[in-house]
């Protein structure tokens, strides 16, 4: 019987399951079957990693599971002779949100995790290269190579180095390398790579020795570029499997040919279709507001995230909002991944959002969370403006939260001047009270009779009050209960519209109210 494991990452931010087995050494993405050469076991484990940079990092996730199995959707089809081996699957970039088991924090078996600790492992690698022949080094410089760029484009070509420095002479490359002259490490790139089987996009082969440069493997500073140093740390951290966006679809084989210069097994590669701005332009971390702290600013929650960026994509039945992990997991079907890149609508993420919310809102444990959340909130915005502290209390925000539920799309709309008089106290007018009735402290003091009335211990209710209101604006002479209800609105509030009186005031509680009535009372006083 078939599981699917649930893979999540976030540039291409998709989900991608592969099927498993627990007779069979095969895997499967729902088109295609395809048996490994080695044994695989599904351990506990999925792995990923980021690298290219600085100290960029690898980290590692734990999938939900700790039963042996194998990849394959199809396995009474197959032989079942195969032994079981350790299944690792790199995703990149990383994912922010998803706790590592192995990471430059934790630690792991296979670090260190830190790219700018692991030099000495990618200079072994290229200075290998170099002596099979296989990588040379290269001393042009910047201002050249600037230079074939030019010409190329002046005359309609696509720029690539055009291997110069391949064909110096021994006593050429001695002399300068006895002088000292800055130098890169490039890999030659050979024609006749093998053709390759893509999880998504099916077989594949690139002659990019017909299109390309020779390609710089380690720069000047010790530090490798992308295609050194993702063969290096996925063959040195035994990773199998690798999912990354399709861009790098036409660099495989490249990365293929560094494999087989090295003598080493590559993984099993997968390329998944890229989400793009609605206009269709790439989306980018270059983008500042599609970094991960920006929507954590604007009150994004991560459930909602997946679920927007799950929905664009393919690889569904058909797509609801509002699923959670384990929904998206089950009606997960690997046949309906295609090859298109998806449309990213952002503008939708408050839709995505509110539904979320909601149901954050419902569950205890992740209700605690907003909470937290709520209180840093209101401290930064509002800070010394808050003149009762009570407000901050977990059992005022969670009234607050459920009341709101189905109303707000995220915690910080709670936050927004709409939401003020909930931690702050409003301040208006007396032109503004007595423009609305001439019996403004009359209602003024029927409100504070009310909440006295109520203060027995008993919990205010939306459908209670909204009773009781209509019942309190009969006891005016000449006001509409129209104007009563904006007389009171303005009290609480400061504000002309907003949630009902009635939910305004079972937000804030019997001792509020009488104590904004009564402000109206002395403010009024002073007037006459």
């Amino acid at each position: 019987m078939a599981l699917s494991l649930f893979i999540h990452f976030s540039t291409p931010s998709r989900c991608f399951p592969i099927q498993t087995c627990t007779r069979c050494c095969q895997y499967s993405t729902g088109r295609s079957v395809r048996i490994l050469d080695t044994p695989v076991l599904l351990k506990n484990t999925l792995t990923f990693n980021r690298s290219g940079g600085h100290g960029g990092k690898q980290q590692y996730v734990r999938l939900k599971s700790s039963q042996k199995r194998c990849f394959s959707s199809e396995c009474d089809e197959v032989a079942h002779q195969h032994e079981h081996g350790d299944v690792r699957v790199r995703f990149a970039p990383s994912p922010t949100g998803i706790p590592p088991d192995e990471s430059p924090r934790g630690g792991g078996q296979y670090g260190p995790y830190l790219q700018s600790q692991r030099l000495s492992l990618y200079s072994q690698a290229a200075d290998s290269l170099v002596q099979t022949g296989k990588a040379y080094h290269c001393f042009c410089s910047q201002q050249r190579l600037e230079l074939l760029k030019r010409e190329a484009l002046r005359s309609g070509q696509t720029p690539r180095y055009d291997n110069r420095c391949r064909h110096l002479r021994p006593d050429q490359l001695g002399e300068k390398l006895d002088q000292k002259v800055p130098h890169v490490i490039r890999f030659r790139l050979e024609s006749g790579g093998e053709p390759f089987n893509d999880l998504v996009f099916g077989w594949n082969r690139h002659e990019v020795a017909q299109v390309e440069g020779d390609p710089v493997v380690l720069k000047a500073d010790g530090f490798p570029t992308y295609h050194l140093a993702n063969v290096v740390d996925d063959h040195l951290m035994k990773v199998s499997h690798v999912l990354r966006g399709s861009e790098w679809l036409i660099s495989t084989s490249k990365h293929l040919l560094l494999y087989r210069a090295l003598g080493w097994k590559p993984p099993v590669f997968g390329h998944l279709p890229l989400l793009l701005n609605r206009d269709g332009s790439k989306l980018s971390k270059r983008q500042g507001d599609i970094y991960i702290q920006s929507f954590q600013r604007s009150g994004a929650l991560p459930e909602a995230l997946l679920d927007i960026t799950t929905h664009c994509g393919s690889g569904f039945n058909s797509n609801r909002v509002g699923r959670k992990m384990e929904e998206l997991i089950a009606e997960f079907n690997p046949s309906k991944i295609t090859t298109h890149s998806a449309l990213l609508d952002l503008d939708r993420l408050p839709e995505f959002n509110k539904i979320h919310l909601q149901q954050r809102i419902d569950d205890a444990a992740q209700r605690d969370w907003l909470v937290r959340d709520l209180q840093v909130r209101i401290q930064e915005v509002y800070g010394t403006q808050v003149q009762d502290q009570d407000v901050l209390q977990p059992d005022y925000i969670t009234r607050v939260l459920h009341l709101r539920k189905g109303h707000i799309s995220s915690v910080s709309d709670l936050v927004s001047s709409e939401y003020s008089y909930l931690w702050v106290r409003p301040s208006f007018s007396d032109q503004q009270m007595t423009a609305l009735s001439s019996e403004t402290q009359h209602i003024a003091t029927l409100v504070i009779r009310l909440m006295e009335g109520l203060k027995g211990g008993e919990e205010l209710t939306v459908d209670q009050l909204s009773v009781e209101l209509k019942t309190l604006a009969k006891k005016t002479s000449n006001t509409k209960y129209r104007d009563v209800m904006k007389i009171i609105r303005l009290a609480l509030s400061g504000l002309q519209q907003g949630p009902s009186v009635a939910e305004m005031m079972v937000s804030l509680g019997p001792s509020e109210i009488t104590h904004r009535f009564n402000r109206v009372l002395q403010q009024l006083s002073r007037q006459h």
